[in-house]
């Protein structure tokens, strides 16, 4: 099993900026993809950012310019640094692991995993 663990949520001001993390832990034999997700009061979960094993990074139209995604493959982490955020950003952003390569004993198998979330509230 892999677990995903968030922080760096929190209330900020419009402008502002605030870092995202999330630590992958477990049986992990490899990570492909992981990326963010958000998901707002009364709106479907959206992706934000996804980057791939080899630093190749996708973004959602409306955070290009003022997001960047990051990871480090030696330790299992992605980040998301949001700058000049604005109350439409507001929402639960949840981290991904897409097709982790997981083991249990001598058997290997992929999974999707998902963060529990961490709020991010953009208001003055």
């Amino acid at each position: 099993q892999v677990e995903l663990v968030e922080s760096g949520g929190g209330l900020v001001q419009p402008g502002g900026s605030l870092r995202l993390s999330c630590a992958a832990s477990g049986s992990i034999f490899s990570l492909n993809a992981m990326g963010w997700y958000r998901q707002a009061p009364g709106k479907q979960r959206e992706l934000v950012a996804i980057i791939t094993r080899d630093g190749t990074t996708n973004y959602v139209d409306s955070v290009k310019g003022r997001f960047t995604i990051s990871r480090d493959n030696a330790k299992n982490t992605v980040d998301l640094q949001m700058n000049s955020l604005k109350p439409p950003d507001t929402a639960l952003y949840y981290c991904i692991a897409e097709n982790a390569i997981v083991y249990s004993g001598s058997r290997y198998s992929a999974k999707t995993y998902w963060g529990q979330g961490t709020q991010v509230t953009v208001s003055s």
